[in-house]
């Protein structure tokens, strides 16, 4: 079985700023280049081309978009989140027409009952007081941006939570 996750790995001038904060905060920052999730890690021994198929055809009439984000929100589980500011809808629409057919049965319990909001992790932090303090250190990173959405990333995630590309599909 694979380990796999749909995503959309983000391009930004400033990129070099969300680095510092991964570097501060997230323990995956020397795995996986900074990211939005759109379908979630599951396991499965689905064929490549049958994943590759499944994104062509629900993402049919969906056009490159813009995405920017900005300011920190601290969320469930200690994560610290990029927020999204603008592409919200474009992006769900993504994560909701990918969560169909063969993967809808891998939509984690989480989103069963909850919006998805769409986010680049910057942090995760284990510790409830480290967590409440990054909170409090990031509250004037207010830095914007910017990227066009293009292409959809399936990665494989490695024995040691390192990404391996295993294709892209252009929007």
């Amino acid at each position: 079985m694979l380990n796999r996750c749909i995503l959309i790995f983000t391009e930004f001038e400033n990129i070099k700023k969300i680095d510092e904060l991964r570097e501060k905060y997230d323990p995956a920052v020397n795995n996986v280049a900074p990211h939005i999730t759109l379908v979630f890690p599951f396991e499965s021994n689905i064929e490549s081309s049958n994943i590759r198929e499944h994104i062509e055809k629900n993402i049919k009439g969906i056009k490159p978009f813009e995405v920017e984000l900005k300011g920190i929100s601290g969320e469930s589980n200690n994560y610290l989140f990029l927020n999204v500011i603008k592409g919200n809808e474009e992006l769900t629409e993504l994560h909701n027409r990918l969560y169909t057919g063969m993967l809808e049965e891998f939509k984690p319990e989480f989103l069963r009952n909850t919006k998805f909001k769409p986010h680049l992790t910057v942090g995760k932090i284990h510790d409830n007081e480290e967590f409440e303090k990054a909170l409090k250190s990031t509250e004037s990173f207010n830095k914007v941006f910017k990227t066009v959405v293009k292409r959809i990333t399936v990665e494989i995630i490695g024995k040691n939570q390192e990404s391996i590309i295993e294709s892209e599909i252009d929007i």
